[in-house]
């Protein structure tokens, strides 16, 4: 078994450390039901989530027969006001992740989240799930630093946590993780047991696909204590 020099990992949120499908379409149904429309099943939002709530309520407007986006801008202070109330909602984490984290944390590697959710929410998500403090570093979208998968988040991550780029692995199950993680020079690695599957990231060549977290132990050579 090969042991690859990574002394972090930054992680997407959704669909990759926290399956948090059940809140995102609780949520967008109740704006779609604002305007007589709706409702989206989890598997209609699972290809619509992850980059950034605007581009989700435009996904998810079109997808209700809103072609012509009538009800965009009216959609998204809504869509904050009822994430803030909702985010929380049935959220859990994937089997396998907290082994996987506390592995790397054992082994000395630093942890990040980077996601497009707003910085608060994804901030609160993760505490909810994982605790305060687990993670090293949590950086949400805010105003000023561009959305995955532009690689402006990811560096200011490594920059924050003082590590390089062939020191870090970026995980995500979408091509916009993909995408982020080639726009940063990082290592990949596709979290096939998320949103989109194993067909989507294939297209991308990640370093390493798994279908399940504890893959990723194995893959990247940790030692178990």
């Amino acid at each position: 078994m090969m042991k690859y020099p990574y002394t972090c990992c930054i992680f997407d949120l959704d669909g990759t450390i926290i399956n948090t499908i059940h809140a995102l379409t609780y949520t967008t149904n109740l704006v779609m039901a604002r305007f007589g429309l709706g409702p989206l099943t989890e598997d209609q939002m699972k290809q619509i989530v992850g980059d950034g709530y605007k581009m989700q309520m435009q996904r998810s407007l079109i997808a209700c027969g809103d072609c012509e986006l009538v009800h965009f801008e009216e959609s998204l202070p809504i869509y904050q006001q009822l994430f803030r109330e909702n985010c929380l909602h049935q959220l859990e984490p994937y089997e396998g992740m907290r082994q996987l984290l506390d592995l790397m944390k054992a082994n000395g590697m630093k942890l990040a989240v980077l996601t497009n959710k707003p910085h608060d929410r994804g901030v609160e998500n993760v505490e909810a799930v994982y605790g305060k403090g687990y993670f090293d570093y949590i950086l949400g979208e805010q105003e000023g630093i561009p959305k995955k998968p532009d690689p402006a988040g990811a560096r200011l991550v490594m920059k924050a946590l003082g590590v390089k780029p062939e020191e870090c692995l970026y995980m995500g199950d979408t091509n916009t993780d993909m995408r982020t993680a080639a726009n940063a020079g990082l290592d990949a690695v596709g979290a096939a047991w998320g949103f989109r599957g194993r067909e989507e990231l294939e297209q991308f060549h990640p370093k390493f696909l798994a279908d399940h977290p504890m893959d990723v132990a194995e893959m990247i050579g940790l030692s178990s204590f």
